[in-house]
């Protein structure tokens, strides 16, 4: 039998996710680009997008003027051809964002639990609402990431234990992939922060560093050769729990039947947002919150050095225990402290670590501009998953 040329099905796969990914990195480019940047010819880049159009992935959005002869074609991702959902799911709010395969928001709602426990209805009800706003079905959705506070198993993709959640529990996420009928992926709060800090904000093209989130809570996400860092039970990051000299050690951490796992003893009750508010108020700066009180003492000028001083020295001892460690180069400071905090903390925090160990990292402030880095950072995740299942023939 006369065997007919061709290209290998395997060469076309691999072409065509060159040309995709391109695509998806840098947007509306023309037949001849593509083939420069992928090292493709101009007869393999025709055929390759042609077989890209034929899937539905891609589409002429316009025209390029070049030299002699016709315009060449633009060609880019079809948005349409992918959206994913992204959600922050706290204890009173869980806001819900869809996108599409750009990345580009179309739809973002917020919904109060309003006191129900079982986060089954409480998510796909946000996902319905939010599919409704953005004007597409549930069935268009190819991926789905939950932010959570609380120890993710990375075995399991079910939360361990999660101080303000306690209706997240084992089975939960097998539950909500069942209900939903799609690839679901619960993640941990600050991971997706450091996620949308590392595309968006300070940490772009940084593959080693650590964001501290210092809000209600404190937390740690550790990012190394550009991928977090969640350990082997999910728990890296979990610094609240850090024994600190002189400040009681947590107790009954764990999750108990009928009782929340406690957030008392450790860095965590020198830092929370209850803590810091306390200790403002010992300075003289009585706010609501303890964003207000920093912001306050960072605008009062020399007289809130010394609360801005004290923070940052508490600040101090966590980062410089994980950098003794990990040697990071870079630590971000994000939630609701660190953001008001800015550069007067973030230079303070590193001043102290300087102080206390041999390692001095830089400390910056998050850029991430979006009001919701979290919830950014489940898009994002999401996005990843999409991409790949578009990539994958």
């Amino acid at each position: 039998m006369e065997r007919r040329p061709g290209v290998p099905r395997l060469l076309r796969e691999i072409n065509d996710r060159a040309a995709l990914e391109l695509l998806l990195a840098t947007g509306p480019m023309t037949r001849g680009q593509i083939g420069n940047l992928t090292g493709l010819s101009k007869v393999t880049a025709s055929q390759t997008l042609a077989r890209l159009e034929e899937r539905g992935l891609v589409e002429v959005v316009g025209t390029q003027a070049g030299g002699r002869g016709p315009n060449a074609a633009l060609y880019s991702v079809i948005p349409s051809s992918a959206y994913v959902a992204g959600l922050e799911v706290g204890p009173d709010l869980i806001s819900t964002a869809v996108a599409d395969i750009h990345g580009n928001t179309i739809a973002e709602i917020t919904v109060d639990p309003d006191g129900h426990d079982d986060p089954v209805p409480i998510v796909h009800g946000a996902i319905v609402k939010a599919c409704r706003s953005a004007k597409i079905s549930l069935s268009k959705l190819r991926g789905v990431v939950i932010g959570t506070p609380g120890v993710v198993d990375p075995r399991s993709g079910d939360i361990r234990f999660s101080f303000d959640l306690p209706g997240w529990h084992e089975g939960i996420h097998q539950a909500l992939a069942g209900d939903l009928r799609r690839q679901v992926t619960i993640e941990n709060d600050v991971n997706l922060a450091a996620i949308a800090e590392r595309a968006d904000g300070a940490a772009q093209g940084v593959d080693d560093f650590v964001l501290l989130w210092a809000s209600r809570g404190l937390g740690l996400a550790v990012t190394l050769g550009g991928k977090l860092h969640r350990g082997r039970s999910g728990s890296a990051g979990e610094i609240g729990y850090l024994p600190v000299p002189g400040v009681p050690l947590p107790e009954d951490i764990r999750t108990l039947p009928g009782r929340l796992p406690s957030l008392a003893g450790g860095l965590q009750s020198l830092v929370s947002a209850e803590a810091v508010t306390e200790l403002a108020q010992g300075y003289g700066f009585a706010a609501g919150s303890a964003s207000e009180c920093v912001k306050v003492a960072v605008a009062a000028g020399a007289e809130g050095e010394a609360l801005l001083d004290e923070v940052a020295r508490r600040l101090a001892l966590g980062v410089a225990a994980v950098c003794v460690i990990l040697d990071p180069g870079l630590v971000v400071l994000a939630g609701e402290v660190g953001h008001a905090g800015g550069a007067a903390l973030a230079s303070r925090v590193e001043e102290a670590v300087a102080r206390i160990c041999p390692v001095r990292p830089q400390v910056v402030t998050t850029t991430v501009t979006d009001k919701n880095p979290v919830l950014r950072g489940a898009v994002l995740a999401a996005l990843d998953q999409a991409r790949e299942e578009l990539l994958t023939p």
